[in-house]
């Protein structure tokens, strides 16, 4: 029986130093390294512990990390990277931030798992209180559960519930998770569907606006899209049988674009007009990612239903659904549930991230940083064309490319320089930025400046 983690018989080809990956069609492809039978693996949506772990994750590098603070992480063989990936969006306060770090450890040593269902313990009202006070004022009610797409497929249910109605509305560019469901939902691409089907009925999409890439003047692509979605309540789902309309604020997976103001106001109205809930999927931008607490505040709207995950407890599995409370009331008790949520260590996680994220000067720091790293990254659009657009709120920023291999000879270039980075869109022609949001601005210049050498490579 291994004892301690550190008596694990870790093989010696996991965690070789990184390697250059190869450009072929664009996409970046790690090379291969050596698996416990000799044999060559491709690292690329495979891991080198074949056969341990499932193949099915995609990865993104081919590192192999064992510890990160703040803004950087380390990988087993000593190699440090800026992580603008933030773990896609979730370690908001940083890796390990001593507070989230302090608060995890003292739970832990008094309860790990209470089950909601048999007991109920002494942070799930505390926590209640806290996202009280910081989400818009028509959330007051909240359900706990693990992950974003269990949130979201919580949402959907409770708004069937509270209206008696079936279906649902999504937009074009949407990603709302990997269950049967959220896949139903998601229209970023058809890679995360591809071979599931047949998914759940009574989802149906509407455009979001395109500004970047459409013929139309701004507003006439705004008029497009808000009467299409009029159209849809006229020929697909009528508003008698829409339960919710679902919306990412800011578009993620989709390439990192805010809703038009206009828009999303629209949207609001219409559902106002015909009792349909609105229900605002915050899953990545919310908990101060857009340089305020929650993106829809940057619009003046109060959803009725509100999804939060990813930076809501700095990486421990938590989400959680906010709603009115006389929509909460008509949730049949008994009709929902589960095993781990509102779990304790999870709970003292997310009420330490939010102690650091509303403390004094903390937004101020996210809106600066942003404000850096848009001023430089428009100062580069201006230096290389190959630039299309810089776009996005607070540190959840786009920039979109004039090709999908550009931006994969760029993310790749900018992890040997690094720096590591994802990208966004349909197409893969979107470099997202998603720091930390306690990164300094320091480290903001250190990341462009390893961003720019890899987009001077790849011109």
């Amino acid at each position: 029986m291994v004892e301690r983690f550190d008596e694990l018989d870790i093989p010696a080809w996991v965690g070789q130093g990184p390697k250059e990956p190869q450009i072929r069609d664009g996409i970046a492809e790690l090379p291969c390294t050596q698996g416990p039978d000799g044999k060559d693996r491709q690292m690329t949506g495979s891991s080198p512990e074949v056969p341990y772990l499932a193949d099915v994750w995609a990865r993104v590098t081919d590192l192999d990390v064992v510890s990160g603070s703040g803004c950087r992480v380390t990988t087993m063989s000593g190699e440090e990277y800026i992580d603008f990936t933030s773990g896609i969006a979730v370690t908001s306060t940083g890796h390990c931030h001593p507070h989230v770090v302090a608060a995890i450890q003292k739970q832990a040593a008094q309860f790990i798992h209470a089950q909601v269902n048999c007991y109920h313990h002494n942070l799930l009202l505390p926590l209640a209180k806290a996202l009280r006070a910081i989400t818009p004022a028509s959330i007051e009610t909240f359900f706990f559960t693990n992950s974003g797409a269990e949130a979201t497929e919580g949402a959907v249910k409770l708004a069937k519930h509270a209206t008696g109605r079936q279906n649902i509305v999504v937009f074009n560019g949407s990603f709302h998770g990997r269950t049967h469901l959220t896949m139903a939902m998601t229209t970023s691409k058809t890679s995360y569907k591809l071979k599931y089907g047949p998914l759940p009925s009574g989802v149906f999409v509407t455009p979001f606006p395109d500004l970047l890439h459409t013929k139309l003047t701004d507003d006439d692509e705004i008029d497009r899209c808000i009467d299409a979605f009029k159209h849809l309540l006229m020929t697909q789902t009528a508003p008698s049988e829409t339960a919710a309309v679902i919306l990412e604020p800011e578009l993620g997976e989709g390439g990192y674009i805010p809703s038009p103001p206009r828009f999303i106001r629209a949207i609001v109205d219409i559902c106002r007009e015909h009792g349909i809930l609105f229900v605002a999927d915050e899953v990545q931008s919310g908990f101060a990612r857009t340089g305020k607490m929650f993106c829809v505040d940057h619009y003046d709207i109060e959803p009725d239903i509100l999804i939060m995950a990813k930076g809501i407890a700095s990486g421990m599995p938590f989400s959680a659904i906010g709603a009115r409370s006389d929509l909460m009331a008509k949730w049949v008790p008994g009709s929902h549930g589960g095993t781990y949520g509102g779990n304790p260590v999870a709970c003292a996680a997310a009420i330490a991230t939010i102690e650091v994220l509303t403390a004094d000067g903390f937004m101020d720091n996210v809106n600066a940083r942003g404000a850096q790293l848009v001023g430089e990254l428009q100062r580069m659009a201006t230096d290389h064309p190959v630039i299309i657009e810089v776009r996005g709120l607070g540190l959840m920023i786009g920039v979109e490319f004039d090709s999908p291999a550009r931006v994969a000879a760029i993310v790749a270039g900018a992890k040997a320089n690094g720096l590591l980075l994802m990208n966004a869109g349909t197409y893969g022609s979107v470099v997202r930025f998603m720091p930390p949001l306690v990164v300094t601005e320091a480290e903001i210049s250190e990341a462009l400046a390893a961003f720019e050498k890899a987009l001077i490579a790849a011109a």
